[in-house]
């Protein structure tokens, strides 16, 4: 049975992971979590899957749930994510939080030997080679819970690396795929939120239709595989069915083809080598299915994928500074201070306010992260 810590217990990715333990209560056990501020869910997760250990986000919830679950131990904070991800009895840590905060854990964890299943973008844009050197460093594996990371990775199962002509993510689009920029001006937070496919946390549904999502991913994708850029491409697939391609020098391409839902390579990383049934699962009926479509991507229409392009080539700081931009803008407009365009605006002028700091330590990435959420707040 693996025990697992989960970073980010009620997010969505969080939540579906839960399902999956649910469904395999021989399987997995929930040791430790990390909640943020959805303490009414918590206090039904922690009642159903009784962890151990629980990191929650502020310290008045984290003396309010103590005292209604007596038997259970609580931290709260930077220290008690930490805590969580680093907790002794846990074999896996599936980081399933949003954002830059959950860099650090992952850090920790890796160091005392946890094997990582990572759906945490941020950690690997941000400090991509921090994490890579550590990982190998201590042994530990990385095993990637985007569906696009995954689908690769299940690709790459059995071949040589040096035989990789190319990897090819798959986008769906996100919620405005179809529309024209100038028919983006006016576009609604709710208009934003509905993902034709699949679903997910309002931030990424949003990163989903500016694709940025998918630049980020191309830069994970590129610390992951170890591949330079010019051989990660993205490619328009409205049905989100193929999850990613890998081309081999050969001319051969191996796809992997599924249903979108998430719950599919969270189960893989949590375990691979090996696969279990998933009984709730809904397979693929190619002939009912019928056709699949793809486009190329145009960076002009996508112009967030187009910067992560460039700040992912630039290296160094860079790529932090365009999350960090990015994570500041999308929340101004989910709170509907700036329009959908703005966010890319916003995300522009940060980077060229930028100039770059090559190999930088965790603290000057935690420094230039500070600064350029700092800068993009006095924008707004």
């Amino acid at each position: 049975m693996k025990k697992i810590s989960l970073l980010g217990a009620t997010g969505s990715i969080g939540i579906q992971t839960l399902d999956i333990i649910r469904e395999h209560p021989g399987e997995f056990i929930l040791s430790a979590m990390s909640i943020g501020k959805n303490i009414e869910l918590a206090r039904k997760i922690i009642g159903e899957f009784q962890p151990e250990l629980v990191s929650v986000q502020n310290h008045s919830d984290f003396h309010t749930l103590k005292a209604e679950f007596p038997h259970t131990n609580f931290t709260y904070g930077d220290e008690g994510i930490i805590e969580a991800a680093t907790f002794e009895k846990a074999d896996i840590l599936v980081n399933a939080v949003l954002g830059s905060v959950g860099l650090n854990p992952t850090l920790q964890a890796i160091e005392v030997g946890k094997t990582i299943a990572i759906a945490n973008k941020e950690t690997l844009v941000t400090a991509g080679h921090l994490v890579m050197e550590a990982a190998r460093k201590n042994n530990v594996s990385l095993l990637p819970v985007d569906s696009e990371h995954s689908a690769i990775f299940q690709c790459l199962q059995g071949e040589n690396e040096k035989n990789i002509e190319r990897l090819i993510l798959t986008a769906s689009g996100g919620s405005f795929r179809d529309r024209s920029r100038s028919e983006l001006e006016q576009v609604t937070v709710e208009e934003a939120l509905h993902h034709p496919n699949w679903s997910m946390g309002a931030k990424i549904t949003i990163d989903s239709a500016t694709m940025m999502n998918k630049g980020l991913e191309v830069i994970e994708a590129h610390w992951l595989f170890d591949l330079p850029y010019n051989k990660i491409d993205v490619l328009l697939h409205k049905e989100s069915i193929i999850h990613s391609m890998v081309e081999f020098h050969d001319t051969s391409i191996k796809a992997q083809l599924g249903t979108p839902d998430m719950r599919v390579p969270i189960q893989y990383a949590l375990t691979y080598p090996d696969r279990i049934p998933l009984p709730s699962g809904n397979r693929l009926n190619l002939a009912q299915l019928g056709q699949l479509h793809f486009q190329e991507m145009d960076l002009n229409r996508f112009r967030c994928l187009k910067f992560a392009y460039e700040a992912g080539r630039a290296g160094g700081t860079m790529p932090t500074v365009l999350n960090a931009a990015n994570e500041i803008a999308v929340a101004a407009f989910l709170e509907g201070r700036v329009t959908f365009l703005q966010i890319e605006d916003l995300v522009e002028k940060a980077l060229d306010n930028h100039r770059t700091i090559e190999y930088p330590s965790l603290s000057t990435i935690q420094e230039v992260d500070k600064e350029t959420r700092q800068y993009v707040q006095s924008l707004l």
